[in-house]
């Protein structure tokens, strides 16, 4: 039955919420007369010493115990930090952890993944170079530059050489990197003007 709710508690002498929680009945009133250590306990009975009572609202209603679960989480994930609530909440391993809006996460901003890599030997590529060096290049053509820029931290590169099969496996470690003049590389690392670069560490042949 959708008879669950979300409700706050809110600072009457401030204004700001301070508690939420989901409950159906008369839930949201039951921590009114909590006599323990808890934060949440201590803020009610400084409410109460100044002859005030908590705010409590409820701010969704009609949902089912899931779905009051799910919002009581996103709520106490925007505020937590402000909140005296003790847990986490449900689904906690579903949203991202605070302090981390400054870097994509792998599960949140992107999947990882294996990805075969065929090396092309050429002029501009050489396996031998890659082992040594740490390193992955694209071809050319704009689709080997564009599957380049899509790899993220963490993915494994899978790497095949014609005549010879699989050689080598890596792990994406480091950011692209810019395009390397011609007149600074070894020889074999010249790199067509379109070519893009991705930094592995050393690689495990095969």
């Amino acid at each position: 039955m959708n008879n669950y709710y979300v409700y706050v508690y809110i600072d009457p002498r401030n204004f700001k919420e301070f508690y939420y929680g989901k409950g159906k009945g008369s839930r949201k009133d039951a921590h009114l007369g909590e006599d323990s250590d808890s934060e949440k306990s201590k803020r009610i009975k400084a409410i109460h010493a100044e002859g005030l009572s908590p705010i409590v609202r409820v701010i969704a209603r009609n949902l089912s115990e899931h779905d009051a679960l799910l919002v009581e989480k996103t709520l106490l994930w925007k505020l937590g930090k402000q909140l005296t609530n003790i847990s986490s909440g449900h689904y906690a391993a579903n949203f991202r952890p605070h302090d981390a809006l400054h870097k994509k996460l792998s599960g949140f901003d992107f999947q990882n993944g294996l990805y075969y890599y065929n090396v092309g030997e050429g002029h501009h590529r050489n396996w031998d170079d890659y082992i040594r060096y740490g390193f992955i290049s694209a071809g050319r053509a704009p689709r080997f530059r564009d599957a380049m820029l899509g790899l993220e931290e963490g993915d494994i590169v899978a790497a095949y050489l014609k005549r010879r099969g699989f050689v080598g496996i890596g792990a994406y470690s480091r950011p692209r990197l810019p395009l390397i003049p011609d007149e600074a590389c070894h020889p074999f690392h010249a790199k067509a003007a379109t070519d893009s670069t991705a930094k592995l560490p050393p690689w495990q042949a095969a």
